[in-house]
Order: structure tokens, then C-alpha cells, then sequence
């Protein structure tokens, strides 16, 4: 029988690490799985990670149309009807539902809610704009499959009745994103805002995630070390970085540098990229109760049919609660996995940290102090367990940059709170666009500087009259039409619909880099800016209510 994926829009999720330590399990069998295309740039389609899944784009060859998704205005208008206060109240519902096909750690899927919106929106990059949470893209293969998704595919499934609730009001993309910041705030935490406006994508996209044929593999670094462009994670298959460290070697510097350039590649400067770590890890557990190569099945795409799209199946113990694997990782950061607080740095500053492995064989760090065992057991509240640090979590201390950060956090909690509130609200909304697309009651008022602001029109539009002047003003300033061209060209030609980014609004092409870029000709664009910087400021001054920008 050829194997194929139950696409019901569903999904699975183990509440693995709260948020950004990256899930590696070291038993998935992917990683020993030869893929049919070669080696270089380019994307890799579903049957070449999976040959037997089936490609069922051939039943649309002959369709009408294969356009179904509404334009993002036809969905916000549905999704501004939402009671937005109903919608968060049914998640919350949800948070302590506990399942006993997937049972909630500490009682709350609230870790496991931000590791999904964090896993949604943690593949964006800056480079070409591709990935992030707009689509819903993680509900697809490869990224459903991939080993940094394990279990995802279930957090998913527990938020299915919500998503049928609401139908297309409400997509899987903002469901998923909100309610990240649903489990936030029911931990005690208030985020900086929301907005709605992602519309779902209805297949895969096709995207060059790496040249690497097999998962959890790193072929994407230059002979000098240098992560080769448009990519930002460290290896196939992960969101960011390798927990355990560089292709699991716990070398802590080493790790720094690693998580610079890949959440650097994402858009994050230091502070951001140690806000979102501590606050990721604040909160929930990584499970690694049982050795993942004896224990653990293989990934929803390689399952078959049969299985309904359901992967890592484990057949050790009741393979769910206390023997759960996911990360291969296991234990939780904090005294207080299922409430805010400031305990992650406290810890990482309080104790000397020794090497161990998880029972699932995985590299992870204690307390040298034994006796150090204050964190609760996740289903067991008369057992308690020593604190645990991944490779990556150890380098928020000991990276000079890292450290000064991380010390300020310990010393000033309400720093920490303010970092993180804004670093997450970014990674959660940097691929939506400009504000103009946001949608919702709970959209920040502030601008932002990565959300690309244009300053506000002055004056009135300009009219078709004023037109027909600015066009000889133009003429008259004897620019050639090729260099008239290029300019226009070169201004409008930046953007791309992958982010929403670039593009002649703002007038950015006079601006460093573009103005400096081969391909816009610098002596040539300065020429022709000049020229109408000049054309603009006589018709400004002239007009005394209406104004043109440089952009138009």
C-alpha cells in the first residue's frame, strides 16, 4: 500500500521546550534517510523527502480554478466580527483540558501552545522573506515532519474545536499565533499585543530550506564557517540552533556564535535573541523520558495511510505524560514551569552546570549541587527534579555579550518582561507586513521600526491637473528616459510578497543600501533623486494644500 498524508488541517505538538531550544531528536529515523534529489540550491518537494507520499496536484490539472484561499481583506472582514475575547476564552478552556490521549504537563498545554506559535513563526527569515507564520505553513509537510516539530501535529488536534467553532473567521495561522499568547497570559505574563490578518495557505510552499539530503545534518556553512545566504537555521530540519549544541557538541561559545547568526539571520539583535530564549524556556519542559531510537516511530510523513497523518508514535511505557519524547531532551528550566517568573536566570546564574545525558541519550546540563531538586515533577507533585540547561542556555551566560545581557535581566525582572513582550510580539508578527494589514482589538497603537513605517501623507492627494504640471516639471529637467526608468525600476522592484517588504512606498531607493547597489546605477539615481528632490520642493512650496512625496 503507497503511504499518504491525512490532510484534515489538524496537527500534533509535545509541549517539548516551551519555545525556541530546538527539538533534535537523536532516534528519529530521519536523519538516515537518503532523499531522491542531488545536492545544491534548491527546493525539495514533498516526494523527495517522503517518495512514497502521495502528489495529489494532478487532480487539479484539469480544474476550474485552483484559487480558493480568500484575498486577506475578505478574511479580515470576517475575522473583525470575532469577539476576540470569546475566541481567547475558548482557548483558555482548552489550556487545562487535559486529554488522556495526550495528558498536559503541570496540568496546562500552555508551554506546549508557545512552542507552536514560537515553531509558526520561527521560520521566517530576513534574507528573502520567506517562512514565518502568514499561511500556516507548519500544518504542511516537510515542516509538519520535520524532528524540530515533533509533536506539534497534537497541539493542533487540541485546538481543533476552537478552529471549528469559527470556521473561516478565524485561520489556523492567527489561531495558532494567539494562542501562544493566550498560554502567556494565563501564566501570569501580559503580552505587548495581537493582530489577525494571516490568511491560510491551502498547500506547501516550495522553499529552499538547505542543500542537505538527510535531517538534522549541516552542509550549509562556507569553508570560513559563514551560513551561506538566504538561510538562517544551523541545520535541516531545525527552527534555529541545535540545543545540545554545534551538530550536538556541547561547546558553549561555540553555540553562541551559532544562535547570533541564525536568530541574526531572523531579524533579532542580541537582546531580542536573549529575551526570546529566557522567556522561552520560563515556562514548560523537554521531554526525552525514554531512549528515542528504541521507542519512538517514525515522523507523520513516513507513516501510512492508515495512521491518519498521526507520527512518533511510542511504543515504551504509555508513550505519552511521563514517558513522552519529543526533543529527546528532558526537564523543565524553572521552580515554576507552569507560572512567569524570573527563575530561568536566577538559576542559570545560582548553580555550576556539569554535563549529562537524558535518559533519551541526549547532552544536557545540571547542577553539579545533587541536592539542588526544587522543580516539580510534571504529573507527580510528590517528586522533585534537579533544574536542567541545554548547550544554548549555558551560552546566555558565559558569551561576554550574552552575559551582560542575562546579569541585567537577573538584577532588573521588569527589563526581562518589557524585552520579551516586544521580542515575541516581533517574532509573531515581522512576516505579516506593514500595519496596514494588521486586524483585530488588540493591535498595538506604537509603531515599530522593523515594522518598516512610512511617515503619514501631507497635505491633499495630488490631482490629475497637478499631474500634468509635475510631469513637465519633470521633463523639463532633461533626464533621459532610460535613466527616468531605472530609477522608477529599481525603487518599485524591491518588494516582494513573501513579507511585504520593499517596494517605491518610502521612497527608499535614495536611501543606504539601494542607493549604493550596482544594479541602480548610483551615479545615475543620484542624478535623477536630485532632480526630482528639486521638482518636489517647487510644487510643495507652491501648492498650498496639496503635496507630492518623492515616492510618487
Amino acid at each position: 500500500m503507497r503511504k499518504a498524508i491525512c490532510k484534515l488541517g489538524l496537527g500534533v505538538s509535545l509541549l517539548a521546550f516551551s519555545v525556541s531550544a530546538s527539538a533534535t531528536p537523536p532516534g528519529f529515523g530521519m536523519g538516515e534517510r537518503p532523499i531522491r534529489t542531488g545536492e545544491g540550491p534548491q527546493a525539495k518537494s514533498v516526494q523527495d523527502w517522503w517518495p512514497e507520499v502521495v502528489d495529489l496536484k494532478r487532480l487539479r490539472d484539469n480544474a476550474a480554478s485552483t484559487d480558493f484561499r480568500m484575498t486577506q481583506a475578505e478574511y479580515v472582514a470576517k475575522f473583525e466580527q470575532l469577539d476576540l475575547d470569546e475566541v481567547k476564552a475558548d482557548i483558555t478552556a482548552v489550556l487545562t483540558d487535559s486529554k488522556d490521549w495526550w495528558p498536559a504537563d503541570y496540568g496546562t498545554y500552555a508551554g506546549l501552545f508557545i512552542r507552536l506559535a514560537w515553531h509558526s513563526a520561527g521560520t521566517y527569515r530576513t534574507g528573502d522573506g520567506r517562512g514565518g507564520s502568514d499561511g500556516g505553513q507548519i500544518r504542511f509537510e516537510p515542516l509538519n515532519s520535520w524532528p524540530d516539530n515533533g509533536n506539534l501535529d497534537k497541539a493542533r488536534r487540541l485546538l481543533w474545536p476552537v478552529k471549528a467553532k469559527y470556521g473561516d473567521a478565524l485561520s489556523w495561522a492567527d489561531l495558532m499565533i494567539l494562542s501562544g499568547n493566550v498560554a502567556l497570559e494565563s501564566a501570569g505574563f501580559k503580552t505587548f499585543g495581537f493582530s489577525g490578518g494571516r490568511v491560510d495557505d491551502l498547500e506547501p510552499d516550495l522553499v529552499y530550506w538547505g542543500p542537505e539530503t538527510k535531517y538534522l545534518t549541516a552542509q550549509r556553512f562556507s569553508e570560513a564557517g559563514v551560513l551561506t545566504n538566504p538561510l538562517a537555521a544551523t541545520e535541516m530540519g531545525l527552527i534555529y540552533v541545535n540545543p545540545q549544541g554545534p551538530e550536538g557538541n556541547p561547546e558553549i561559545l561555540q553555540s553562541a556564535e551559532r544562535i547570533r547568526t541564525t536568530f541574526g539571520r531572523m531579524g533579532m539583535n542580541d537582546e531580542e535573541t536573549v529575551a526570546l530564549i529566557v522567556g522561552g524556556h520560563t515556562l514548560g519542559k523537554a521531554h526525552g523520558a525514554r531512549p528515542a531510537s528504541e521507542c519512538v516511530g517514525p515522523e507523520p510523513a513516513a507513516t501510512g495511510v492508515e495512521s491518519q497523518g498521526l507520527g512518533w508514535k511510542s511504543k515504551c511505557g504509555s508513550g505519552v505524560g511521563p514517558d513522552a519524547v519529543t526533543s529527546g531532551l528532558e526537564g523543565a528550566w524553572t521552580a515554576t514551569p507552569a507560572v512567569w517568573s524570573n527563575n530561568y536566570v536566577q538559576n542559570l546564574y545560582a548553580f555550576e552546570w556539569t554535563l549529562t545525558k537524558s535518559p533519551s541519550g541526549a547532552k544536557q546540563w545540571v547542577p553539579k549541587n545533587e541536592n539542588a531538586r526544587f522543580v516539580p515533577d510534571a504529573f507527580d507533585p510528590n517528586v522533585m527534579h534537579q533544574p536542567v540547561m541545554f548547550t544554548t542556555d549555558l551560552a546566555l551566560r558565559y558569551d561576554p555579550a550574552y552575559g551582560e545581557i542575562t546579569k541585567r535581566f537577573l538584577d532588573e525582572p521588569g527589563a526581562m518582561d518589557e524585552a520579551f513582550s516586544r521580542a515575541w510580539f516581533k517574532l509573531t508578527h515581522r512576516d505579516l507586513g506593514p500595519k496596514s494589514r494588521y486586524a483585530g482589538t488588540e493591535v498595538p497603537a506604537e509603531s515599530l521600526v522593523w515594522q518598516d513605517p512610512v511617515p503619514a501623507p501631507e497635505g491633499k492627494p495630488i490631482n490629475s491637473r497637478d499631474i500634468v504640471a509635475l510631469k513637465k516639471a519633470i521633463r523639463a529637467k532633461g533626464l533621459s528616459n532610460a535613466d527616468l526608468v531605472r530609477a522608477a525600476w529599481g525603487s518599485a522592484s524591491t518588494f516582494r510578497d513573501t513579507d511585504f517588504r520593499g517596494g517605491a512606498n518610502g521612497a527608499r531607493i535614495r536611501l543606504a543600501p539601494q542607493n549604493g547597489w550596482d544594479v541602480n546605477a548610483p551615479e545615475s539615481l543620484t542624478t535623477v533623486i536630485s532632480a526630482l528632490e528639486a521638482v518636489q520642493t517647487d510644487f510643495n512650496n507652491n501648492s498650498r494644500a496639496r503635496k507630492v512625496s518623492l515616492a510618487d
